[in-house]
């Protein structure tokens, strides 16, 4: 299971350091990019990616919790980032045609969904999306509790891409911690996003081999 450590828990007084911190430890850096208006708060903007993207050795995750998320899938390319997820409720019928263009632009497409929304309705998009990003809190805010049902959703949405044949990931956000991570990577979570364990430790290096490691 990759550790990919959420920038919006970062200390954003000490950027650079926080960065540093990512770069030695994590496998990807996650970025939440929140307009205030599909979900209830804002985050950063393309000033802090644009600044962020030369100082980057992982790969960046951006998480597009925005309504129109095809408007910025070129500014995110753009950027550098390798992996761009949407969520489900901003796309309505037009996933298939989000995926695709994110795919033109050369990166992994993914699709989020909010605890209150049924995971079968991802399985239309198996053997599209190259990722899954099935949130463990509701989007908007770092720092909730871990909502235990998740596991039984990515047990679901594992059981049927493996019933499909097909290849594609599943992302977990939202209240990951050293009490939750065994039993998301037995469940079969191949990416856990980390806020608050990690950047809001002693030590956030050693708290992301911890969570690799539990």
């Amino acid at each position: 299971m990759k550790i990919a450590p959420s920038l919006l828990a970062a200390d954003f007084l000490h950027l650079q350091e926080e960065v540093e911190k990512v770069n030695a430890s994590g496998d990807i850096l996650h970025l939440d990019i929140m307009d205030g208006t599909l979900v209830p708060n804002i985050s950063f903007g393309f000033s802090v990616l644009d600044q962020l993207a030369p100082a980057m050795k992982v790969p960046m995750d951006v998480h597009l919790m925005v309504v129109n998320p095809h408007k910025w899938f070129k500014k995110v390319a753009d950027d550098g980032a390798y992996m761009c997820s949407f969520h489900l409720e901003a796309a309505g019928r037009r996933c298939k045609e989000f995926i695709d263009i994110i795919h033109s632009y050369g990166m992994k497409a993914g699709i989020a969904i909010d605890p209150d929304v049924p995971v079968k309705k991802l399985f239309p998009y198996i053997g599209k999306a190259d990722f899954f990003l099935i949130m463990s809190v509701f989007a908007g805010f770092g720092g909730q509790k871990f909502i235990e049902v998740t596991l039984d959703r990515v047990a679901a949405m594992k059981a049927e891409i493996a019933a499909r044949g097909a290849d594609a990931l599943i992302e977990v956000d939202g209240g990951v911690n050293f009490n939750n991570a065994k039993a998301l990577r037995d469940v079969g979570v191949d990416i856990a996003v980390a806020g608050s364990t990690v950047f809001h430790s002693d030590d956030p290096v050693g708290a992301v081999t911890a969570l690799r490691e539990a």
